[in-house]
């Protein structure tokens, strides 16, 4: 199944080769790698280098590598699990750039909002509109509600995703948004001016939804990621 490899990064060759088995289906998840003696010689690489290559390819969520008599490498079942788990690295860790990070939410929650718009059927809409009420309600609780009314601003997006119909979507944005506090945190001022301007673009999101407004949809989340991005950086600039 494998071949020789160029000695130049030799354990990242190996890596490509078992993935694109992998993806392929040439290796089925549950499946046993061959022993390490086997994949030595058909790979033609040292111990150290081949063992790297599975910790690699462990790390990405291809293998599991279990120990034991009935031990080995064994190909995992490729899912939305892994994706979600590397994206939330990158987000928490505030490894992604303001900017790259607006651009990146300002394609995918304008497409969303805007698929939300044309899908929303009339509970989609009422439950919206529930979480809309329920985030004025913490706001309105002054500085005590400000938590409870960002977790109620994530519940609303992480629903217009659901609505959305796009299991990608929804993943996406399910890790973006578990993760995204260390960027508020670190960038993001925190006052009721603000909180409320959100507010209020949330309530222009409903509205557009309810309206089945996918064009609206799109500006309206699109214009809110640009501005809430400007204010970030502008702290970030400081």
């Amino acid at each position: 199944m494998f071949k020789q490899v160029k000695q130049s990064k030799a354990y990242q060759d190996v890596v490509d080769q078992i993935q694109e088995a992998i993806m392929a289906g040439s290796l089925k998840a549950g499946s046993l790698l061959p022993a390490e003696r086997e994949l030595k010689e058909q790979f033609s690489v040292s111990r150290g280098t081949l063992r790297e290559a599975l910790r690699v390819l462990e790390q990405k969520g291809l293998i599991e590598i279990r120990t034991g008599v009935s031990g080995g490498s064994f190909v995992r079942e490729i899912n939305s699990d892994n994706l979600s788990d590397n994206l939330g690295l990158l987000i928490r860790n505030c490894a992604v750039s303001l900017r790259d990070l607006a651009e990146f939410r300002e394609e995918i929650e304008g497409g969303v909002t805007a698929l939300a718009a044309e899908r929303a059927g009339a509970d989609d809409v009422a439950l919206l509109k529930a979480l809309l009420v329920e985030a004025e309600g913490n706001l309105n609780q002054g500085r005590a509600g400000w938590d409870a009314f960002i977790r109620t601003d994530e519940q609303m997006h992480l629903a217009l995703a659901r609505i959305s119909g796009n299991l990608l979507f929804l993943t996406v944005l399910k890790s973006l948004y578990v993760n995204i506090h260390t960027y508020y945190v670190k960038y993001l001022p925190r006052n009721k001016a603000l909180l409320k301007e959100n507010l209020a673009d949330l309530s222009d999101i409903v509205v557009a939804v309810a309206e089945h407004d996918a064009v609206r949809a799109r500006n309206v989340a699109q214009s809110h990621v640009r501005r809430f991005n400007e204010y970030m950086e502008q702290k970030g600039a400081e």
